[in-house]
C-alpha cells in the first residue's frame, strides 16, 4: 500500500502544471553548501512562487519515496523509473594550507607525499586505494583523521591539518589553500541530475531541473 501510494503522489506531482509551490532538492553538503545557493538565488528572483527545500546528505535519497524531486548525484543512478542528464566530468584535486604544504617541504613529485597527512572522508579502503592509483603510495598511517562530512573536512583541510580532495572548481576558488602537486593529474567524477519520471512532467520541477542543469553545466 506504501508503495501504491507513492505512486499516485508521483502521479499527482506529475501532473501538475502549477509554478507554485514546493520542490525538494538533495545534494551533498559541499554542493549544498557552496554550489547552491547562487543559483537558488537566482531561481528566487526568477520564480518568486517557488519554494526551495534542500535536504543535505551524502547518501541517495530514495526519489521513488518521494525523500526528493531532484537530486545531484556523482553517480548514473540505475532505476528505469528515474529520469537523468550527465552535466559535466569535473576534476577532484588535493588540496592544503600553505603553512602545511611548507610545513612537509612543498612537495613536487607524488613519493613527497609518503609521509604527509591527508583528511579522510571515506573508511572502506576506496579513497586510500584511488589515491594510490594516481601514484601516491599511501598506507593507512596517511590517514590520521576521519570525517564522512566533506565541509568538516574542509575546514580541517584550510586550518592546516592535513591535505583533503575536493571538487576542483571549488578548491581553486578557495584563498585559503592551493593545489598540492599542481601537475598530479586529477580524479575525474560526473556531475548527473536525477528526478523521477513521473515528477520530471511537473512543470514546476521542470523550471527548477532546467535552472540546475544549466547553472551546474557553467565551469
Amino acid at each position: 500500500m506504501g508503495d501504491a501510494a507513492n505512486r499516485v503522489s508521483l502521479s499527482a506531482a506529475g501532473q501538475s502544471q502549477s509554478i507554485e509551490g514546493t520542490v525538494c532538492i538533495t545534494a551533498s553538503e559541499t554542493y549544498a553548501a557552496i554550489l547552491l545557493p547562487p543559483i537558488i538565488a537566482k531561481l528566487r528572483r526568477a520564480e518568486p512562487g517557488i519554494d526551495i527545500e534542500i535536504v543535505t546528505s551524502n547518501k541517495a535519497s530514495d526519489l521513488r519515496r518521494r525523500e526528493a524531486d531532484i537530486a545531484i548525484r556523482n553517480f548514473r543512478p540505475t532505476e528505469p523509473d528515474l529520469v537523468a542528464k550527465k552535466i559535466r566530468d569535473v576534476p577532484a584535486r588535493l588540496y592544503a594550507a600553505p603553512v602545511y604544504l611548507e610545513r612537509i617541504g612543498n612537495p613536487k613529485l607524488p613519493y613527497d607525499l609518503r609521509h604527509a597527512d591527508f583528511i579522510s572522508i571515506d573508511n572502506s579502503g576506496m579513497f586510500l586505494k584511488g589515491l594510490n592509483a594516481l601514484g601516491l603510495n599511501l598506507a593507512q598511517r596517511n590517514f590520521p583523521i576521519f570525517t564522512e562530512n566533506y565541509l568538516v573536512m574542509w575546514e580541517l583541510v584550510k586550518h592546516g591539518l592535513g591535505i583533503g580532495v575536493l571538487d576542483g572548481n571549488i578548491g581553486d576558488a578557495e584563498p585559503l589553500v592551493r593545489r598540492a602537486l599542481p601537475e598530479l593529474e586529477p580524479l575525474m567524477f560526473p556531475i548527473w541530475l536525477v528526478a523521477h519520471r513521473e515528477v520530471n512532467t511537473s512543470r514546476r520541477i521542470r523550471v527548477v531541473f532546467d535552472l540546475l542543469a544549466e547553472e551546474l553545466a557553467a565551469p
